[in-house]
């Protein structure tokens, strides 16, 4: 009798480096595994590769320099307005610092108590408390007077405070306005850079409708500066703070990898086996709030056969309900026997209730980022055998 079901084992590589052979080394890498650990490889495992070290491998970063002279390209005027930008030293101070060097004064307007994906500004409890609501505008001589330097309580840091200093810091004048109203960036310049992730093109159109003179985040370092890196799709979007002058970007090969990794490994091991690309996961913390996010997408890349979504009965529905009388072994056959007849599609059957409504390279790729994790593991490869399967798979 099967006792396991889902196994999920983060595989150790080399340290990769640019211009690396990253086919090559998760493959040989997952062949040391299966000798080391004793397992084999079998039909739907899943093979998935952080964004990361694809990114590394390619070889695709742009400098502070190109940035700036790409936004420079775009807003001639070199006064601008930046719309909700992430309030992340890793993810967006580097792009700041490089459209700060091609500008001489920008306008940052920012959401809040938090931006986008849940990085606090603000008090909550002081601005439950104060003359202000969601709905205000709130200029930055009101923002101190209210909530004074107020620092993230797991960073430390003011991100106001360090945003400001870091603009000043290339000769480009800056001045905060904190609204949840994108529009409001006219009311102060019409040549507007929308940093947003989630909602860029929503934004974009928006403020187009509006008479602005915009381009998205998306829309920066989209096309190469002389030999400069590029993402046609994303631009900075997924950017990554690789030293103070240079950023790696979100991966352009990533789909020409993975499907190079699946022909190795079927060769290999004759077995059918998926591959992916991941980056953050898409999950919230309920204590410090933050949704892991700030990627455009979970995963850039991926082989045909994590495309779709769970289709899965909720076994607490059917124990509850369709065989509340049964116990045991008996109970458990006719959970069985109702998996191998469930439809191929049960969109919309109360007998899903309560299953998780999301794509599976969103739900595979959390897991990935969950087991690979961000700081020191050294298992930038994650394998995963037996998610596809269900109690009825012997």
């Amino acid at each position: 009798m099967r006792c396991v079901g889902t196994v999920v084992r983060g595989i150790r590589t080399p340290i990769i480096k640019e211009n690396d052979d990253l086919v090559s080394i998760v493959v040989d890498s997952l062949m040391a595994a299966k000798e080391s650990e004793g397992f084999e490889f079998k039909d739907k495992d899943v093979v998935a590769i952080t964004e990361a070290v694809v990114g590394i491998s390619e070889g695709n970063y742009v400098t502070v320099d190109d940035v700036a002279a790409d936004v420079q390209k775009k807003f001639p005027s070199k006064k601008i307005g930046i719309t909700n930008p992430i309030l992340s030293r890793n993810r967006f101070s580097i792009i700041l610092k490089g459209i700060a060097r091609g500008m001489d004064k920008i306008t940052l307007l920012t959401s809040f108590p938090a931006d986008e994906v849940g990085n606090g500004i603000m008090d909550e409890k002081i601005l439950d408390e104060s003359e202000y609501h969601l709905g205000s505008v709130i200029s930055e001589e009101e923002y101190y007077e209210t909530f004074g330097s107020w620092k993230h309580p797991f960073t430390g840091i003011n991100m106001i405070d360090f945003y400001k200093e870091l603009i000043e810091s290339e000769d480009c004048e800056v001045e905060f306005v904190f609204s949840n109203d994108v529009k409001t960036i006219l009311d102060y310049t019409n040549d507007v850079l929308s940093c947003d992730i989630h909602t860029r093109e929503k934004t974009t159109k928006l403020l187009k409708e509006n008479g602005a003179h915009v381009y998205g985040l998306y829309e920066v370092m989209s096309e190469p500066n002389g030999d400069s890196g590029f993402n046609p799709e994303y631009g900075l979007l997924g950017s990554n703070k690789a030293t103070e002058e240079r950023l790696k970007l979100f991966p352009k090969t990533g789909q020409k990898v993975v499907e190079e990794v699946q022909k190795r490994l079927i060769e290999l091991t004759g077995k059918q086996i998926e591959v992916m690309v991941y980056g953050d996961g898409a999950f919230k913390d309920p204590v410090g709030k933050i949704w892991e996010l700030a990627d455009p997408v979970v995963s850039p890349a991926h082989t045909d056969g994590l495309v779709g979504y769970p289709n899965e009965i909720k076994l607490k529905y059917v124990s509850d309900n369709q065989f509340a009388d049964l116990k045991g072994d008996e109970l458990k056959e006719a959970i069985k026997e109702e998996i191998r007849n469930k439809d191929k599609d049960l969109t919309g059957q109360m007998i899903t209730e309560g299953t998780t409504p999301r794509v599976l390279t969103d739900l595979i790729g959390s897991l990935c980022d969950l087991t690979s994790g961000s700081g020191d593991k050294g298992t930038p490869v994650v394998f995963i055998q037996g998610y596809f399967d269900n109690l009825a798979n012997e």
